[in-house]
């Protein structure tokens, strides 16, 4: 494949303009504001991102679709330059993705082991478990509505979720609700600590994406967005094992009771300020809690790929 030796506006644009984003929608999906995406692109030659950023450019690249790639290839005209398998960048932690054989969502592998748990960073060991990538979607909880009769979110029209918002996380599930889709695709919620772990990897970082405090890489309220995002928004904002969304866009169902009728929640949400949205952080609710920035994802036991 090929990468951006040296990303400056003139390429930022380019690899806008191929994966057809307006200027919003890119500042998102990267998790940098607007103002800083025009920036680059008013500079031209003349701005190079920080390496951060340049780091956000390249995973976005690398993760594009084939014709995005010819697009951005065609636009920049010689900016791309040859790399190699094995060329010294970190891989991801969870490896390749895999599809889950009931659901066919993408799901990443968490290895067994010990991690640093909770604020106190509490040594904790884990077997082994994949965790879906993204929040189950509204066009996901959809086909489960369709196969088992069960009463769409009580915003959705006639059955049908929000225009435009297939790939948004479902928002307004009850705990049993999300219980019982991951029965149906013969999955389980994470425990609490399973979540944790999958966010926050197993040095303890503070965030998926490492120490530094940063709201622009997750969808919480400091960022004015106003609503969820689609699943793969973020890019920046990946934990090690490739997942996303965990802190920020919706608070996600666990497993694991704090007390009788209530389950633990964890990420953050858009609503949600981002000193809320640490993987650490504790939060609960009623099973029988219900609301817009309320969502969930699955995880299965590691017999289910691995012989």
């Amino acid at each position: 494949m090929a990468t951006v030796q040296r990303w400056s506006g003139v390429e930022v644009r380019a690899l806008r303009e191929a994966k057809r984003m307006s200027i919003r929608e890119f500042a998102a999906h990267l998790g940098v504001s607007e103002r800083m995406i025009s920036k680059w692109e008013a500079g031209r030659e003349t701005i190079n991102p920080r390496p951060v950023n340049q780091a956000a450019l390249d995973t976005c690249l690398t993760r594009s679709d084939p014709d995005t790639q010819a697009r951005f290839g065609h636009l920049t005209g010689g900016s791309l330059v040859p790399t190699n398998e094995d060329d010294g960048q970190t891989a991801l932690v969870g490896g390749s993705e895999v599809r889950h054989p009931v659901d066919g969502r993408p799901m990443v592998k968490v290895d067994g082991g010990v991690y640093l748990a909770g604020p106190s960073n509490e040594p904790v060991w884990l077997s082994a478990f994949y965790i879906d990538v993204h929040p189950v979607s509204n066009a996901e909880y959809a086909r489960f509505v369709a196969a088992t009769g069960r009463e769409a979110p009580r915003h959705w029209v006639d059955g049908d979720f929000p225009a435009g918002r297939a790939d948004h996380p479902v928002v307004f599930v009850t705990w049993h609700d999300a219980r019982a889709y991951a029965a149906w695709a013969n999955k389980e919620l994470p425990t609490s600590q399973q979540w944790e772990k999958a966010a926050r990897g197993t040095r303890g970082t503070v965030y998926p994406w490492g120490d530094q405090p940063t709201p622009a890489k997750c969808n919480v309220r400091e960022n004015g967005v106003g609503e969820t995002t689609a699943g793969d928004c973020y890019q920046s904002g990946l934990s090690a094992y490739g997942v996303y969304d965990l802190c920020g866009n919706v608070w996600e169902w666990c497993s694991t009771e704090s007390k009788p009728g209530r389950h633990e929640l964890k990420g953050g949400a858009w609503t949600s300020p981002f000193s809320r949205a640490t993987p650490s952080s504790f939060n609960d609710a009623a099973a029988t809690m219900c609301d817009d920035d309320t969502g969930f994802r699955c995880i299965t036991g590691a017999s289910t790929f691995d012989e």
